[in-house]
Formats: C-alpha cells, structure tokens, sequence
C-alpha cells in the first residue's frame, strides 16, 4: 500500500490511480481465520513458506499484502474489505497442500497508494512528500520520494502555485519497487539532512517490534511500530510492489513518499496503505537502504 499522492484531477488516469494511496486502512479489529486443515502444531520449512507466498502473488488478488511470520511459522494474508471469500479460496487452492501455511487476517477499508522529509512537494498534477535528501560522491545534491509519485513526473516544485522549482526526476522504480529519485537544479533552496527538526545521518533496515516514525505533508509526525519485514502488497491494476516494511503507523493521501525514521536512522519511503489518522491504520513503506544502493547516494 502506498500512500497517495493528492491530485486536483478525478478522471481515471494513471496518475490518478497513483493517486489514491492510504486513504482505507485500519489494522484494529483484524481476526484470523485458519486455512482448510491447518494445524498449530504443523511445522512448515523455509522453501515451502516461500512457495506459499509465490503462490499469494500469482494468485493476484488486489487489496491484499502478505509476509512470512517466522514466530508463528506461517504466510500472513491480510485482506481488505475488496477482497471476497471467492478471492480467499482462490489463494488457498494457489497454496494447495501447503495452504495450512496460510493465515488468513481482514482489514476494513482499501488499500491505496498514497501520494503527498515530510515537506510537500508538487509535480504538475499531484502532491507527495519529500523523503531524504541525500548526496552523491561528486556533491550533488537529490532527495528521494515514492516511485509512484515519481513515475510520469519531469519538474517539481515546493508550492502548488508552481513558482519555486526544485529540480527534476533523475530516476523512478515502480511497480516492483516504489523509489524514485529527483536531482536539485534550484541552488538557491536550502537542502536540510533532517526530517523536521530530527537530524538524519544514518541508514538501516528496523526489526520487527521497532518503534518508528513517519512525517508526511498531510498528516504531520505520527508513531508506531514495525510488524513485517519483506511484505508484499497488491495494490491492484499490475501494481505489485515486493519487499517492503509493514507498520502500524497511520497515513493518509498526500503523505506518499515521506521519511519513515527512528532517531537519526533512515528507515524508508512511504508507499501505501489503508486507514488514516483518525482511527489508526496499516502503511507500507520501500526500504530506504534499497534506493540509496540504487542510485549511489547517501544520507547526510
């Protein structure tokens, strides 16, 4: 799920699609329901929880995410309320013998990609948010922000009446992956290495049960904590995106792209989810290890 990017258009448009990110996900009230013979006591070995989660992807079904549990041994499905019990059957007939793996949770709301450091920053028909600046070895300076809010973008800007520009898209990796990167041409902005207030200077990838922090252009600095390392997340239309950080932390569209962080460390991007900050929510983020490997820059 990523977090959406805001847009003044409604026509069905690739970037409207991109648009609409985090605006459904509520993570409380989620309840398991046991797969066709499945069995606490069952052990399941490496390669068959890995076939199981193949076997979630070529199943296709939007509006679900899904990550390997290591303490409990299982493949966590959690679906939200687009997903139906035919779609459920669908990836446990996917699963076959091994569909005792499956642990199936639900999810009220949509999950969507949203779009919206934490600072707004405006392409020509959306808003995202600012994630890292970061340099290179040569000293040039770039932030990084979804892909999705990326992918079809050229110049950016810090306002929405478009009169301070910051630079233009250098790279974007989405689907699959949800980074992009956009290389400052205005000398003039001053290029903080901190999110908000909080000074950055490192990268990592958190564990499970660390408390994390997101700040995003809609909704400001939220808290909570990390449930899944490496989950996958079917935001519908072909937009599959692997290997990314599930949270409890809430979001909301506009938030798409922003700086999830823990003290000075460097944790990831916004991508999407479901929820908003009123009642809570289950967001998705990219790695921000990953897009600094990509394209050779560093926090700072």
């Amino acid at each position: 799920m990523r977090i959406k990017r805001t847009s003044p258009r409604t026509v069905v448009t690739r970037q409207t699609r991109l648009v609409a990110v985090a605006a459904g996900l509520v993570a409380a009230a989620a309840f398991a329901v046991p797969s066709a013979n499945a069995s606490d006591t069952n052990t399941f070995s490496a390669a068959q929880l890995t076939g199981v989660s193949d076997s979630v992807l070529k199943a296709d079904v939007p509006g679900t995410a899904w990550a390997v549990d290591s303490t409990t041994n299982r493949v966590v499905v959690t679906a939200d309320s687009t997903v139906s019990q035919a779609d459920i059957n669908r990836i446990k007939q996917r699963a076959g013998a091994d569909s005792g793996a499956l642990t199936i949770k639900h999810t009220p709301g949509r999950f969507r990609k949203l779009i919206s450091g934490g600072d707004a920053i405006y392409a020509s028909g959306w808003r995202c948010s600012l994630g890292f600046n970061v340099q290179d070895a040569s000293g040039n300076y770039y932030f990084l922000t979804a892909g999705h809010c990326t992918d079809g973008a050229g110049t950016w800007w810090s306002d929405s009446s478009h009169s301070t520009t910051l630079g233009t898209t250098a790279g974007s990796s989405f689907p699959g992956n949800d980074y992009g990167i956009v290389r400052y041409t205005n000398s003039s902005v001053t290029k903080s290495g901190a999110v908000g207030s909080q000074d950055i200077t490192s990268a990592a990838t958190p564990s499970v049960g660390t408390t994390v922090y997101r700040r995003g252009s809609t909704t400001g600095t939220h808290s909570g904590r990390v449930t899944a390392l490496n989950a996958q997340v079917n935001y519908g239309g072909g937009d599959i995106v692997s290997g990314l950080i599930q949270t409890t932390v809430c979001a909301e569209p506009g938030d798409s792209g922003g700086p999830l962080y823990g003290g000075s460390t460097a944790y990831g991007l916004t991508s999407g989810g479901s929820g908003d900050c009123s009642s809570g929510g289950t967001t998705f983020f990219q790695p921000v290890t990953e897009a600094l490997s990509a394209y050779g820059v560093h926090v700072y």
